[in-house]
């Protein structure tokens, strides 16, 4: 509670925007430390009410007195728990009221925002805007130097004689560190990427990351040992303490600068350069962001000890307007550098880089970017300068970062899921798919880890800003994707990955099932092919269903909020999903009800051939060309339909007509027609083949010769034959057919 109170009464006396950027940070580091012992009691509280759940509760007065110890027990279990029930009730109201002056702080923050961003002064021609910069008020300068001693006074603790070599030598180490050891890390990660990562552009972006973990890593260490040293031997002051604090995160935020434009210019290496524009842009550009980094460190670190130390709210403008000032005159140098050397290579034929849409859109909105925050300086609307001053170089930090953390992940998912490597080789034995599937799994992946990767550096960029450390950006990440308002709409991103696994599992499940029914139950029953694919299509539609519901509940989604979508539905149903609906339950009578089935041979409406599949919409038909006729599932079910194959009895039908002249002696015709169906090895006996005087006209007789087969898929063939057999002996015999009439 007096830590709590503490900072309420830092916030109250706040004056800037700045000055609350550490009471927010230690608010939330108590409500952490207030979830961490909120842990530590829960387990603690369900144990004691077990404990006195085995008990049971104190007997009646007529049931007979209790044990003493049994009773000693229960009192002593029941003081336990009313302590961890007291402590964890102080916890809940404690956070309660912390969480409450956090979303103040965050109220105070936004409003002391927008009244300095709307504050007008002077402007930075005016000399008496410098004045206070160059000569200070008087306790300006007593609170100035007052800062000055606190910092003499710890040094001069890690200074005395017989600490000065041990100082020495860890300021050595420090500087080693920051200026060796980044060379020997970033070395030994390029070796490790280079050895052990498959070439190609993995490696390439791989090393890009490494190049930047080797520079924090390296500055993390030097800083450490840096702040180890200073306070040894005498602990910081309060206002050495927050200022500490600010300095380590405009550190951190510079290394970041330096390490992301190394790692993506890569002027040594061009081969490793992830964005693809021409080796004299990066060399325009490498100079300007170690010099706008050490610009940042030097003029940041300024303007925080007016922070720490109050200074006037004059003296604070100055600062602001110098440093908005140096940095905007940076950035825009680095502009018209790169605008120069851009036209210098288009007029040379080069181009500049490969995609110029992106790389127009982010220049042009650097270029407006400065010019609004020059003109307000003009104008005297300095904190409004800085404020896009310290937005855009936080842009081009998180731009830069979630670019290379993209191109990381889409080259890990092409490479891990490429067919040509073993692990693309073994996720095609493991789940039994093609090279096409294989694919396309690696694009749905990288799609979907790039758009998560935007809409967290979204975030990022509305939630953090210049000295924003890790740790607050993941708290303030988390806070919105997992805030009261998503969650009343059940999406959660626990949720959601419950959801995408259910997904996943169950299509590999319901798939893989339906595979061991094709290839090993099914084809080993007594049941014929056609029924043997309706099982397979039910139980698969059977299974998506359930997969579906099982995504549903994942999400947390009820059925009494499906209510509306129900009313939608049924509204739609009667409009235009009618023919639909129609078809779906068409295509579940055919496969429960089975008056066709796959394999069958059938003619509806003109189409004949044979049914390839059942789906739960239509149904596929085979003609005999072999292209598929697709049939709505309602026509089968609501037309006549011949099944020529159903039951399996069915006999084909071969029948011939011929045409002979007046003059030819029939009963020899007869005789020979009737021979050559009888001898054709596939023509049935019984029935016995007949042929029959059909027509008697002027041009001709015509004689009809009828034959039955084992399958009506016989018929073409054996007509086929039986044509080619009656020709041979007719002109054997030489009996001719008639001629049709000329004109």
């Amino acid at each position: 509670m007096g830590q709590l109170g503490n900072l309420k009464q830092q916030v109250s006396l706040a004056t800037n925007y700045s000055q609350l950027e550490g009471p927010q940070d230690l608010v939330q580091a108590l409500i952490r430390e207030i979830d961490r012992l909120t842990a530590l009691l829960l387990p603690e509280q369900t144990q004691l009410q077990a404990q006195l759940g085995v008990l049971g509760p104190t007997p009646l007065a007529d049931v007979g007195p209790e044990k003493a110890e049994i009773a000693n027990q229960r009192i002593a279990l029941n003081e336990q728990k009313n302590r961890v029930d007291s402590r964890l009730n102080t916890l809940a109201t404690l956070k309660a009221s912390a969480a409450e002056l956090l979303i103040q702080i965050a109220a105070i923050r936004r409003s002391l925002l927008e009244t300095e961003v709307t504050q007008r002064t002077r402007s930075v021609l005016n000399p008496w805007f410098w004045a206070t910069l160059f000569n200070p008020p008087e306790h300006d300068r007593q609170k100035f130097n007052a800062f000055l001693q606190q910092i003499g006074a710890t040094l001069g603790a890690t200074w005395r004689p017989g600490e000065r070599l041990l100082t020495s030598l860890l300021l050595v180490m420090a500087l080693v560190f920051w200026i060796f050891g980044r060379r020997v890390a970033e070395r030994g990660l390029t070796w490790l990427c280079i050895h052990r990562m498959p070439e190609g552009r993995l490696r390439r972006s791989t090393l890009a990351l490494s190049s930047v973990v080797a520079t924090v890593l390296s500055a993390w260490i030097a800083l450490q040992l840096l702040f180890f040293t200073v306070t040894r031997e005498l602990p910081l002051t309060p206002q050495l303490t927050g200022f500490s604090q600010d300095f380590e995160k405009i550190v951190y935020t510079c290394v970041l600068i330096t390490g992301l434009s190394r790692a993506l210019l890569s002027t040594q290496h061009p081969s490793w350069r992830l964005p693809a524009f021409a080796d004299p842009l990066a060399l325009a550009i490498k100079p300007y962001p170690t010099r706008l980094a050490l610009a940042l460190l030097v003029l940041v670190s300024l303007a925080q000890i007016t922070n720490v130390t109050g200074m006037t709210p004059g003296l604070v403008i100055s600062v602001r307007g110098l440093v908005a000032l140096i940095v905007s005159a940076m950035i825009a140098m680095l502009l018209l550098r790169v605008n120069k050397t851009r036209r210098d290579m288009v007029a040379a034929g080069i181009a500049p880089e490969a995609g110029r849409t992106l790389a127009g859109v982010i220049y042009a909105f650097a270029s407006i970017a400065i010019a609004i925050s020059l003109l307000a300086l003009l104008t005297g609307y300095i904190s409004l300068s800085r404020f896009i001053t310290y937005e855009l170089v936080w842009f081009f930090i998180i731009f830069a970062g979630f670019y290379l953390l993209t191109q990381l992940f889409k080259d890990s998912c092409e490479h891990l899921f490429s067919p040509r490597h073993s692990t693309g080789k073994t996720l095609k034995q493991l789940l039994g798919i093609g090279d096409t599937r294989l694919e396309q799994i690696s694009v749905i992946l990288s799609g979907a880890g790039r758009a998560a990767l935007l809409l967290i550096a979204l975030i990022t960029l509305m939630v953090g800003g210049i000295g924003s450390t890790l740790e607050q950006l993941a708290t303030n990440i988390l806070a919105m994707l997992g805030g009261d308002g998503l969650r009343k709409l059940n999406i959660v991103p626990a949720n959601l990955l419950h959801a995408v696994l259910a997904v996943v599992i169950g299509l590999y499940l319901v798939r893989s099932l339906r595979r061991w029914l094709d290839d090993e139950l099914l084809p080993k029953t007594e049941m014929d092919p056609g029924m043997c694919a309706s099982l397979s299509t039910l139980f698969s539609n059977i299974g998506y269903a359930l997969v579906l519901l099982l995504t549903l509940s994942s999400l947390g989604v009820k059925w009494t909020n499906l209510a509306w979508i129900v009313s939608a539905l049924s509204v739609g149903i009667g409009f235009g999903l009618q023919e639909i609906v129609k078809n779906f339950v068409s295509g579940i009578i055919l496969l429960t009800e089975r008056p066709v089935k796959v394999g069958d041979l059938i003619s509806i409406s003109g189409v004949e051939g044979d049914i390839r599949r059942i789906n739960v919409r239509a149904t596929e038909i085979q003609l005999a060309d072999r292209s598929i006729v697709i049939v709505p599932n309602s026509q089968l079910i609501s037309q006549n339909l011949r099944n020529v194959t159903l039951g399996g009895s069915a006999q084909g039908v071969a029948t011939l007509e011929l045409m002979f002249p007046l003059d030819i002696d029939p009963e020899q015709v007869r005789n020979l027609l009737y021979e050559t169906f009888s001898e054709h090895e596939t023509i049935l006996e019984k029935p016995a083949p007949v042929v029959r005087f059909s027509q008697l006209k002027p041009e001709g007789i015509t004689l009809t010769v009828t034959g039955y087969v084992n399958s009506p898929r016989m018929v073409t063939a054996i007509k086929s034959e039986l044509l080619f057999e009656i020709l041979k002996r007719l002109s054997a015999a030489g009996i001719e057919l008639a001629k049709p009439p000329t004109a």
